[in-house]
């Protein structure tokens, strides 16, 4: 089965700030090495277009749009065509641009949600802007970043014919051991927001006033100038996916924060997970719903909910159990998180799709 896919997506040519160009660079990587032809269409807007990191992919055609006018008028009949069309979360004028996709694509069609949480957050109220309730069951497939409950919800609430976990995963490619000096003793990748700020608090910043001897570090864009940083805690704005392995390897843990409304739903991995697991780095994470699906607490993971927790991991951990967290985490991500294996989830969706006939229910319970 080989598809012309078209995907419109937030973002896959910057990575400054958000965390779904790796997302896409990652699957469309893996599916394209499946044999499939992929073209994701991107809104060409100043934020992005002023810190693109990828103007071109031997994976994908990447092309930019100005409107929703200019996609129809030059990507009509693609999309028309397409054996898959694939709309993402936040993109800008989504919903009016899932009406038009839904409207003329004789192909599958599918929502991927890569913040499941926050667009229920926001159709409870009537806020989202990239899709509506009476657009998902237009949609033959949702797929979200999230499992667990909230598929039925998904199914149940708002009529999806199909709501199926895809989670992030980890081009492995990408993210590896590499030989570095250890820098630091954690460090946390992350852009700023204010739901994820009293754990970073909590976690990294009061920590590292109570360990001074030891070095922190925080990766990240949109950190208020306001905010003081501790003596031992160095502020980086940002790092390209490509320095990630490196930056990774120079931590002796990294620390693995979840926003409010993706701790709340559970079952939300950050592929920041899988990225410092595939490069052998042990991961302290906060506490959520599910987590102990794709990690074994206290073998393959450690979890913590106070800065004690954080302080006794840091200094009580001895070197063996350090390597064998890191050894079984880097064995769990290359068998069930990586990117390759994703890309054969998402052909299995398709599928079943394309086996049963138009807008049926799926016999498979979600």
């Amino acid at each position: 089965m080989k598809l012309d896919i078209v995907m419109f997506g937030l973002s896959i040519t910057s990575s400054w700030g958000n965390g779904h160009a790796t997302t896409y660079r990652a699957l469309i990587k893996a599916l394209a090495a499946r044999g499939h032809r992929i073209t994701f269409l991107e809104r060409d807007v100043p934020w992005y277009r002023d810190h693109r990191d990828l103007t071109s992919s031997p994976h994908c055609r990447i092309k930019l749009y100005d409107s929703l006018r200019d996609a129809s008028q030059h990507y009509g009949s693609m999309v028309a065509a397409a054996d898959v069309v694939v709309l993402g979360s936040f993109v800008p004028d989504g919903a009016a641009l899932g009406d038009w996709i839904t409207s003329i694509a004789r192909g599958v069609t599918a929502f991927y949600d890569i913040d499941t949480p926050v667009t229920l957050s926001q159709l409870a109220t009537n806020s989202s802007a990239c899709i509506s309730p009476s657009l998902i069951p237009r949609f033959d497939l949702y797929l979200s970043f999230t499992g667990g409950p909230i598929l039925q919800l998904i199914k149940g609430m708002y009529g999806s014919p199909r709501a199926r976990a895809l989670y992030c995963a980890v081009d492995v490619d990408v993210h590896k051991r590499v030989r570095v000096p250890t820098q630091w003793t954690l460090g946390y990748i992350g852009t700023y927001s204010d739901d994820r700020q009293p754990l970073l608090e909590e976690l990294l910043l009061e920590p590292a006033r109570r360990l001074p001897k030891h070095d922190f570090v925080v990766v990240g864009a949109q950190y208020p100038s306001t905010l003081t940083w501790p003596e031992n805690v160095r502020h980086i704005e940002h790092l390209p996916p490509g320095s990630h392995a490196k930056f990774y390897c120079s931590l002796r843990y990294t620390l693995n924060l979840t926003r409010q409304h993706m701790a709340a739903a559970g079952y939300s991995p950050s592929v920041r997970l899988f990225e410092a697991a595939a490069c052998g780095v042990p991961v302290i994470s906060d506490c959520w719903p599910g987590i102990e699906e794709f990690f074994v607490p206290e073998r393959e993971i450690l979890l913590a909910s106070s800065a004690n927790d954080v302080v006794n991991m840091l200094s009580k951990t001895g070197e063996l159990e350090h390597r064998k967290l890191a050894a079984a985490a880097h064995e769990r991500v290359l068998k069930n998180h990586t990117a390759e294996i994703r890309a054969a989830e998402f052909e299995g969706y398709l599928k079943e799709v394309i086996s049963q006939p138009a807008n049926a229910p799926s016999v498979e319970a979600v």
